[in-house]
């Protein structure tokens, strides 16, 4: 039998009777000094020990051998009897992934013989020496799917050289490796099923509002709007009992739906089709009915899915109404918008808004007005708009302008001192932030998302603010105004504001100049009457030309210069067509000072070409790439935008990009161009 090598505790506990024979012998020296005979006394009694000693380990030794290695072979059994019968699947891999030892259940899993040596990725893919080459001091935990069954696996990895510090020790193993992987997996299956089911059957709230019920019941005549009505009815009845739907009418014009999650997968793939159902549906009726949904789910309770569902029907309804949107914590989905805005023809909202605005500024003495960031003609007559409603009550207010562009000084060069208005009219962002506090009243135009504004700063110093904007709605929206008017049906702000200072006042008077303005800015985002043009819009222009707006006079300071004509007349032809409608240029021109607006035009231009659906110029403007969007009405280019970081409306939208280079941009926009397509969505 070898000779075992004892460590640690047991050698020093079995050799404890030769550390007391050296006891002995040092304290009979010492007895030597003090009495000899009794010190020569005491040697025989240690020759004795010392004997006795010898003779027991002389003749137990061999025994005692026997009993630890019978106790440590039973012991080791043992343990590998239950880590072989452990109903948790676990294996030893080397550094390469193949097996060196599994258990019963593993090999049950695996379902091979017991001499199948191939690498643990031929069972899971997943498992690749990358992943095994990634494994630190900390397990690595993970999914794996095998077998319609779910589990959490775990890769740890045991080093092996603490059983090298001694030769002895290892002279009869053969260990050609610094380490060893363990290997277990956790069935799952069950919880994971529960998990899902548990998800599945969470209360999801919708709200569902008519968006023009008014306008469609009053076109229709008496006798069938009953009948118009229960279809409506009986369409958004079905539509949702077929997902085991609650479904209640808790106004002429609104719906509260509640159904279990699970159904929410169904009609996001088929695109919430009741808004296509309820837009054919005709009882007498000229126009189309739109829907708008709001869905709201993930919250900690039924009453925060009822505030997301609220939060989600004014999105949808922000952004034109007629599709449905989706919100569960900061997460917002939208289906249906291709459709267009619908325009109310009732002007209630625009009046009882103008009430709010004069009451909202009745209590302020410091009134800022600003638009988004390189101002154009509608942010600065929309903001025209506001000082007029301002001087109307005692107030003065100040427009802030960061940047006055070639198209828009003829417009700023109209208010000045000689002209009768202020000096400071017109700030800088710079100036702003010296006069602006907590009591500040900052009112903006033209924008709804507070990083696109002039000066966002303004925005985080003070508790009263007023929006007014024509644009969609998207997730960033400035926090909490004390009054927010957004009508995404609107042509331009300058239609809005024109129509609030309608009912403003009756004591309102617009200047020539400042109806100029405001007539410049529909006249500009309209395309000259051209696009996103409705009833509205030929009031609201009506009312400022009875004002003072002349048509020759805002022809001649809306002309450009010959630079600016020729370069976006190179922009339209250096254009790049894609998949045969849509077109893609980039304005690279440093001859012209607003090349955002050159990029903008040319974006028009591109539109008038036969068989294009839809333009994008792409434009690097001081550290940014700007994109301008267009379309007539096939393609909805504020989709595309708004998966760029933009927005805007159905025909006309843009991104702001910083940091990126311009043709990143363009390879991002083309492949975005590419994805749509083929999911059939262009």
């Amino acid at each position: 039998m070898n000779t075992l090598i004892y460590r640690g505790k047991l050698d020093h506990y079995l050799k404890a009777p030769l550390y007391v024979i050296v006891l002995f012998v040092l304290g009979d020296i010492a007895l030597f000094f003090l009495n000899i005979k009794l010190a020569l006394l005491a040697v025989p009694c240690i020759l004795v020990y010392a004997l006795v000693i010898w003779a027991f380990y002389r003749w137990n030794r061999e025994q005692l051998n026997r009993e630890i290695i019978n106790f440590a072979t039973r012991y080791g059994t043992v343990q590998k009897e239950l880590l072989g019968k452990l109903e948790i699947p676990y294996a030893l891999l080397d550094t390469n992934g193949r097996f060196l030892w599994r258990n019963e259940a593993f090999f049950q899993l695996a379902g091979e013989d017991s001499d199948f040596q191939k690498s643990v990725t031929s069972l899971f893919g997943e498992i690749n020496k990358d992943r095994i080459a990634a494994i630190g001091e900390d397990p690595l935990v993970f999914g794996l799917k095998s077998d319609h069954h779910t589990y959490r696996a775990t890769l740890q990895q045991l080093t092996i050289d603490n059983f090298r510090e001694k030769k002895e020790a290892t002279d009869s193993l053969n260990l050609s490796m610094d380490r060893v992987i363990a290997f277990m997996l956790f069935d799952e299956t069950k919880l994971v099923a529960l998990r899902q089911k548990n998800i599945d059957q969470e209360l999801v709230v919708a709200q569902v509002s008519i968006d023009n019920y008014e306008e469609t019941i009053d076109s229709v005549e008496a006798v069938r709007r009953a009948l118009l009505v229960a279809l409506i009815d009986r369409k958004v009845n079905k539509y949702f009992q077929s997902s085991d739907a609650i479904v209640r009418k808790n106004d002429r014009d609104k719906y509260i739906v509640l159904f279990q999650r699970k159904y929410l997968a169904k009609m996001e793939e088929d695109r919430f089709s009741i808004l296509e159902e309820i837009k054919n549906t005709k009882a007498g009726n000229d126009n189309e009915i739109t829907l708008s949904i709001g869905i709201g789910l993930g919250g900690r309770s039924y009453t925060q899915n009822t505030e997301y569902a609220r939060a989600a029907m004014d999105l949808a309804l922000g952004r034109g109404g007629s599709q449905a949107a989706i919100k569960s914590g900061d997460e917002t989905r939208y289906y249906g918008i291709r459709g267009r805005e619908v325009e109310k023809n009732t002007r209630v909202k625009a009046r009882v808004k103008a009430q709010a605005l004069r009451e909202i500024m009745t209590s302020r003495d410091t009134i800022l007005v600003m638009g988004h960031k390189i101002t154009d003609i509608d942010a600065f007559g929309a903001a025209v708009g506001v000082y007029v409603a301002a001087r109307e009550l005692g107030k003065e207010a100040r427009i802030v302008v960061d940047t006055v562009t070639s198209s828009l000084r003829p417009l700023v060069s109209l208010f000045t001192g000689d002209r009768g208005y202020p000096e400071h009219m017109i700030i800088s962002p710079e100036e702003a932030l010296q006069i602006v506090d907590k009591h500040t009243l900052v009112v903006v135009v033209d924008t709804n998302r507070p990083n696109y504004t002039v000066a966002p700063d303004l925005l985080n110093r003070t508790r009263h603010i007023v929006v007014f904007d024509h644009h969609r709605q998207g997730e960033e929206v400035v926090q909490n105004p004390v009054l927010s008017y957004i009508e995404p049906y609107a042509s331009s702000a300058c239609e809005m504001i024109a129509e609030v200072l309608q009912y403003f006042s009756e004591k309102v008077q617009l200047r020539p100049t400042e109806a100029d303005c405001i007539y410049a800015g529909i006249l500009i985002d309209t395309d000259n009457f051209a696009a996103k043009v409705g009833v509205r819009t030929f009031e609201a222009a009506a009312y400022l030309r009875r004002n003072g707006a002349d048509v020759i006079r805002v022809r001649k300071m809306l002309r450009e210069d010959m630079a600016t004509y020729k370069a976006r007349a190179q922009v339209v032809r250096d254009a790049e067509v894609y998949h045969d409608h849509y077109a893609v240029a980039i304005c690279e021109t440093t001859d012209v000072e607003s090349p955002t607006i050159v990029g903008a035009q040319a974006a028009n231009e591109l539109l008038n070409i036969v068989g294009i659906k839809a333009s994008f110029v792409i434009t690097d403007y001081r550290g940014k790439v700007y994109i301008s969007a267009r379309s007539i009405d096939e393609v909805d280019v504020q989709k595309l935008m708004e998966q760029l970081g933009g927005g805007g409306h159905l025909n006309i939208a843009g991104a702001q990009i910083p940091g990126d280079d311009i043709d990143e941009v363009k390879q991002k926009l083309i492949e975005l161009i590419d994805e749509h397509v083929d999911k059939g969505d262009l």
